[in-house]
């Protein structure tokens, strides 16, 4: 026999998998993702929940290895931050003092936090050696929070609902459209006419609908639960169908007849052999859909009626930059587009290079 045959079905398309540039890449764009989402405390200078007014719209702070003079420090730094009012747009004007350096420290203690909510530590990647300066990645918003750590703790909240939301979803549309293709008939029938009957429901304006139906005053828990419900309520449908394609094509093939035949229930013919021979392409499906699921929930919250406060998400973080004036003079506001667009971008690729290995056979 040889070792293509003694292989299993997902060892060669871990193996085809891994062949695929665009596949690997986007595996280390979403752990680089999930590292930052994770720990967003320890990559995090500033408390992300913090209010200092002192701080309003402060821009990212510049790091330097050569100062004025042109001479080179081995050790980062910026140098120290000044304030002055613009009588013309009325606005605090941020400006360096290159006669102050502030050196950069890292892997030291700063601002207090709990690590999951159990483990204490005062841990950072980055610090300032003056205490009393901030030193800001992407700068900060109206109320002078750290946009790099609010990006980091909105990931968190972004990320796992869209999956959660995914999960739910193919969930509910595989086991259906296993259902609904297996034992075919009346069955079949039933589950595709309530199929339709969702799919012609437009899904935009029902989102925004029931989002809006959420009261203001609801516990930001519940609401994180109800954009989850209300994502998976449509969400199931495109995968039901394109699975119930995909058990329709071998529940009339011969290892299906000839488990039948030697008297297999059904529950063991669906679990053991067709539900196996889905898997991948409900991955594929479930990677393809997360992206979309992101963006419709970043738009929500960018309109007002999705995620609210005390949690945040990247789309809540839009809700800043919904004035020109604001985008003219503090472009960094719209930070968050970019972490949106390297997450979508990064399960883009998974999917394509899953996509792609699902075939393991084909020749190259």
């Amino acid at each position: 026999m040889s070792n293509l045959e003694k292989q299993t079905t997902f060892g060669l398309i871990f193996e085809k998998f891994l062949k695929s540039k665009p596949g690997i890449v986007g595996i280390i764009m979403l752990i680089v993702l999930a590292i930052l989402s994770i720990f967003y405390e320890f990559f995090s200078p500033n408390d992300p929940n913090k209010v200092d007014f002192d701080y309003i719209y402060v821009p990212p702070s510049k790091v330097y290895f050569l100062d004025k003079d042109n001479k080179f420090s081995l050790r980062p730094f910026v140098y120290k931050r000044t304030e002055e009012y613009d009588m013309e747009t009325f606005e605090t004007v941020f400006k360096e003092d290159y006669n102050q350096k502030i050196y950069l420290r890292f892997f030291e203690n700063s601002w207090e936090y709990k690590l999951f909510n159990l483990i204490p530590s005062k841990l950072h990647l980055i610090s300032l050696d003056d205490t009393s300066e901030k030193f800001f990645i992407l700068g900060s918003d109206k109320l002078g929070r750290d946009v790099w750590a609010r990006a980091c703790l909105s990931g968190r909240i972004s990320l796992t609902l869209s999956v959660l939301a995914v999960i739910s979803s193919v969930f509910i549309g595989s086991f259906l459209g296993i259902v609904s293709g297996y034992y075919g008939g009346m069955v079949d029938w039933i589950i595709q006419r309530i199929v339709e009957i969702f799919t012609s429901l437009p899904a935009l304006p029902l989102w925004i609908a029931l989002a809006a139906l959420i009261p203001p005053d609801m516990d930001s828990l519940d609401v994180f639960m109800m954009m989850i419900f209300i994502f998976t309520l449509l969400g199931w449908t495109l995968t039901a169908r394109e699975i119930r394609g995909k058990v329709m094509s071998f529940a009339k093939t011969d290892f299906i007849n000839s488990a039948k035949e030697i008297g297999a229930s059904d529950l063991r013919i669906i679990f053991i052999h067709i539900y196996p021979n889905c898997m991948s392409h409900i991955i594929v499906v479930l990677t393809l859909t997360i992206p979309q699921i992101i963006l419709s929930e970043a738009f929500l919250s960018f309109i007002g009626i999705g995620i609210q406060e005390p949690m945040t998400s990247w789309g809540f973080m839009m809700k800043n930059a919904q004035s020109i004036e604001t985008l003219g003079s503090h472009l960094w506001i719209l930070s968050p587009v970019f972490f949106i667009i390297f997450t979508v971008l990064g399960f883009n690729f998974v999917g394509d290079g899953i996509r792609d290995a699902v075939d393991p056979y084909a020749v190259k």
